[in-house]
């Protein structure tokens, strides 16, 4: 089972690790790409603040995520996994996860990301600022920055399994998996049962609380038909919806009666 996951806009702080080496992430075939986006970013945050925060989209109070990121190169790394915080990471809560469901999370879990592409939670990267939706001056913009390499790497790494996609649309528009993969792949939004709408924050809570039982479970389905049992087994109320022509992802609705 492959878990594409999207990142978050809180980071925690890069401590005092090693910097990053580049060569040293997951999926090597994006390296020349990941070298790209970050050259470009270190030198935008290096030079004229006003002219990055324009183009990163950072609001006044986030002024020291420019110094930040023109740190990259020379800043502590740490694994993925306790970089990314916020609401989905606080539910998935890998830190608290026994050795062997932290062994599958190192195997299955792959995080989006506007700098990096995707990386596996166990890859050790620098807290950085840059979302998917940012146009750099030299790369341009990132999700069609990536959707090359991405076609090239994600195939691969998706193997024969299940890919579950939790990944939001910004995300999700680096890779769409097609063909044989789109066909093992199933897409969940969250809805909040009596409205029937998506909330974002126990939309991203319950992905993250998804995640978490999968991997504590040890639960391994072998494809969308088989995810949907698994999660009603473990407590979930799944409505699913098979693909209308081969080729195409399941699309899974997860209802939830409470906001939290």
């Amino acid at each position: 089972m492959l878990v594409l996951l999207p990142p978050s806009e809180g980071k925690a702080a890069s401590g005092r690790g090693a910097p990053l080496k580049t060569g040293s992430l997951s999926l090597p075939g994006l390296t020349a790409a990941r070298e790209a986006v970050l050259g470009e970013l270190v030198g935008l945050c290096a030079g004229d603040e006003e002219k990055a925060r324009e183009v990163l989209g950072l609001s006044e109070g986030l002024r020291g995520e420019v110094a930040k990121n023109a740190e990259l190169l020379t800043a502590g790394a740490r694994p993925a996994g306790e970089i990314y915080t916020g609401v989905l990471y606080d539910a998935l809560d890998l830190a608290s996860l026994d050795a062997a469901a932290k062994r599958r999370a190192a195997r299955s879990l792959l995080v989006f990301s506007g700098l990096w592409g995707a990386v596996r939670v166990t890859d050790r990267i620098p807290s950085y600022r840059c979302s998917m939706g940012v146009k750099l001056p030299g790369v341009g913009a990132l999700g069609t920055h990536w959707r090359a390499p991405m076609a090239e790497v994600l195939p691969e790494a998706a193997g024969s399994g299940l890919v579950l996609d939790l990944r939001s649309a910004a995300y999700a528009a680096a890779w769409k998996p097609k063909g044989e993969v789109a066909s093992r792949t199933a897409t969940v939004r969250v809805l909040h049962a009596p409205t029937r709408k998506v909330v974002s924050h126990f939309n991203k809570a319950t992905k993250g609380r998804i995640v978490r039982s999968l991997l504590a479970s040890g639960t391994s389905p072998e494809g969308p038909a088989e995810l949907v049992d698994a999660l009603r087994d473990l407590g979930h109320v799944v409505e699913a919806e098979a693909p209308a022509k081969a080729g195409k992802p399941w699309s899974l609705d997860v209802l939830v009666d409470e906001v939290h």
